[in-house]
């Protein structure tokens, strides 16, 4: 739950209530009715009201921040891994795999002594 001061910004219009998708606000009040979807009253100063809005319409600024971080991070990596011809990088990035997924999947093969032993025995006696 989002603290009341809070600085947000509105992302969505999910109700089609035109909201000022894109601009800041503050979360003011909480909608406490049960009997009701929306969850948070939100001002926005730049045209001078206050929205009721769903949890999923908003998000909060530091929030934006690092996902935006995220993605500059890995536009960098992606223009380097070009400019240095860096294949594996550069399909590792595009993939979406992670570094650790190599070792993992190497962990997933292994077998106990029982198992194999269990396995090469049906094989055999079909």
């Amino acid at each position: 739950m989002l603290q009341l001061g809070q600085k947000v910004f509105i992302v969505a219009d999910s109700f089609e209530q035109n909201l000022p998708i894109g601009e800041h606000g503050y979360i003011i009040a909480y909608d406490r009715n049960a009997d009701n979807v929306f969850e948070y009253v939100v001002r926005v100063p730049k045209v001078n009201k206050h929205f009721f809005v769903t949890g999923s319409d908003i998000e909060t600024e530091e929030l934006l921040l690092s996902q935006e971080a995220e993605w500059n991070l890995r536009e960098a990596l992606i223009d380097f891994a070009l400019a240095t011809r860096n294949e594996a990088l550069f399909h590792r990035l595009m993939n979406g795999e992670s570094e650790e997924n190599p070792s993992q999947d190497g962990n997933k093969d292994v077998v106990s002594r029982e198992d194999f032993i269990r396995q090469v025995g049906l094989k055999a006696w079909i």
